[in-house]
């Protein structure tokens, strides 16, 4: 019912006009010799994309652990932010028409490699193949691309470390190994690749060349940044570490290993 159909409207409140009748449920678009094969295939299409999103989640639970760990063990912790996504069906499916592969899973499994996606930010270029390294050698994770636009980057200048690993997802009756997208970068390349990104989408396509140049010597100075601000740290981190105090409840006060220490003590004096 429209706004101008508003005066029709029974005073019971049901939104239901005199000369109409009540709103029926929308009519399936599937045939119903369809039916059964549609329901089939929206298991197996949900089946698809859960192992994607559990994929996902995987990998974040070790960048989790890694965080945790050099947060509570070492100087400082390098990651500044993870973030994550899995394409929607409408995504995979408009890309599936654009590049003209196969429809069947298996197919958009091997072409499609960018469905789960995960972007970890870190402080600096160090700790992005620092990072990098821990996370790809665990026994579990076997990598399968890498592309490193640190070294060598874009022509636009984007920088930024990429690699298409592969986990093991453990389902109720079997495993699977689903591909995940990573991208490691550094904040100022996350800024200029944020920026970068919302440049292109407000011109539709190319930008006009002044606008490249300005967007590849913002690139030039990320990069300077980056350098300058690494030394720096370093510089700082050295002259403080020894000073810093760690607060968490995971961490053995002085007391607790003092008595600890008397313990090994008093045991090693009774076990000579």
């Amino acid at each position: 019912m429209s706004v101008n159909d508003a005066s029709n409207t029974n005073t019971d409140g049901t939104g239901v006009s005199s000369s109409q009748e009540p709103d029926r449920p929308a009519r399936s678009r599937v045939a119903p010799a369809l039916l059964d094969e549609v329901t089939q295939l929206r298991l197996e299409f949900t089946r698809f994309m859960l192992q994607y999103q559990f994929a996902v989640e995987e990998v974040t639970t070790k960048i989790s652990i890694l965080r945790e760990e050099f947060r509570l063990l070492h100087d400082y912790n390098p990651i500044e932010h993870v973030g994550s996504r899995v394409k929607s069906p409408e995504s995979i499916i408009g890309k599936i028409a654009r590049k003209g592969c196969d429809p069947s899973f298996e197919a958009i499994r091997e072409n499609i490699t960018d469905i789960a996606g995960i972007r970890v930010t870190c402080s600096f270029t160090s700790d992005v193949y620092r990072l990098f390294t821990m996370l790809t050698t665990q026994s579990d994770i076997t990598v399968l691309q890498v592309k490193d636009y640190i070294a060598t980057p874009k022509p636009n200048g984007y920088r930024s470390l990429h690699a298409l690993v592969e986990v093991p997802v453990f389902l109720s009756d079997s495993v699977e190994r689903v591909i995940v997208e990573l991208k490691f970068r550094t904040i100022a390349m996350n800024f200029w690749a944020s920026l970068e990104h919302k440049i292109y989408y407000k011109y539709k396509s190319t930008p006009p060349p002044g606008v490249l140049d300005s967007l590849s010597e913002a690139a030039e100075t990320a990069h300077r940044l980056d350098s300058l601000m690494e030394d720096l740290h370093r510089e700082v981190h050295a002259a403080d570490a020894t000073l810093r105090k760690r607060d968490n409840r995971l961490i053995p006060t002085d007391e607790v290993l003092e008595r600890l220490l008397s313990i090994r003590t008093d045991l090693d004096s009774q076990n000579p």
